[in-house]
């Protein structure tokens, strides 16, 4: 897999995992434990997105 390739997959899985972030924030029944276990997913790899980016 190339790299450019390898970035597009991480920024897709970026944006639904922010996508579902906003979703579960909307319905109060959702675990906020779930909802912050989403966000540091989310942050892991957008960091691992600008480091990529940054070779």
């Amino acid at each position: 897999m190339s790299l450019s390739s390898h970035l597009q997959e991480l920024k897709k899985k970026h944006q639904s995992l922010s996508e579902n972030v906003e979703n579960m924030q909307r319905n109060p029944a959702i675990d906020d434990l779930e909802i912050a276990q989403m966000k540091k997913q989310k942050l892991h790899l957008k960091e691992e997105i600008s480091r990529l980016s940054a070779q």
